[in-house]
């Protein structure tokens, strides 16, 4: 990497750092936004809620029909629920997830703050008195770390009810078998960690799409280039916590 690039990304990655120290310095002071809040948390659910549903249905359907003959080959065919759940909740579900919330909530996020920027309309916030960070960022980055899991969550049951539609294809099982196969191998310590990376997952694309909004330059053509740049960023982050929390699970799998 050149010295100039290096140089260019150390620089950023501090300025994130300082944005994200000032968010926690905001967050927990009053006076508290509940009312945009709740709002954004309609916004960013309403957003990717059917983009998430139907996605979870296609990667249950098609983990189950390329999982089944590779199972066959071993005749293990009854532990395809097990196996194929499993494998959807604890990684897959997450991940394509927050993927998906990157590319449309933290697009949205720094497209939207980053127009308000370049029109000036956060410094007439701050003229009539209103705190816009806690306004505008405080609340985008509660609202994703409280709408993933759920999100989360959802998509978990829709991709499960592919898998079901999955095994289906190749046997017949009833769904009482089929759920009682999943809930054989899937345990609570297969859920909790997912849902809690996904609620860090929520925090880095919040905080990414607002940093890169909120510090949005030259013009039109800056809101464009703040919108990509937080979808990349934040699906880099992404794979890096999704890292950290697997060697973690694995040290404590381990102990």
């Amino acid at each position: 990497m050149k010295p100039k690039a290096l140089n260019k990304l150390l620089s950023e990655a501090g300025d994130i750092t300082r944005f994200t120290g000032k968010f926690f310095k905001e967050a927990f002071k009053p006076r508290y936004e509940f009312a945009e809040l709740i709002r954004q948390c309609f916004y960013i659910g309403n957003k990717t809620l059917s983009l998430v549903g139907i996605t979870g249905f296609i990667m249950g359907l098609v983990i189950t029909i390329q999982s089944y003959p590779s199972m066959q080959a071993f005749g293990a065919e009854s532990w395809l629920p097990s196996v194929v759940s499993v494998s959807l909740v604890r990684e897959i579900i997450p991940v394509i997830t927050a993927l998906i919330c990157a590319g449309k909530i933290g697009s949205g996020i720094g497209a939207e703050l980053g127009s308000m920027k370049v029109t000036e309309q956060i410094d007439a916030m701050e003229v009539a008195g209103t705190n816009p960070f806690k306004y505008l960022v405080v609340t985008r980055v509660f609202a994703t770390m409280l709408m993933l899991p759920l999100l989360v969550i959802l998509s978990d049951t829709i991709a499960l009810y592919g898998a079901f539609l999955g095994v289906n294809m190749k046997q017949v099982v009833s769904f009482h078998l089929f759920t009682n196969q999943i809930f054989e191998k899937l345990s609570f310590g297969d859920v909790l960690p997912s849902i809690i990376k996904s609620v860090f997952f929520g925090f880095a694309i919040g905080i990414i799409g607002c940093f890169k909004g909120y510090t949005t330059k030259n013009g039109t053509k800056g809101v464009g280039r703040a919108a990509n740049s937080a979808v990349v960023v934040a699906t880099f982050v992404v794979f890096i916590i999704d890292l950290m929390a697997a060697q973690i699970a694995d040290i404590f799998s381990i102990t």
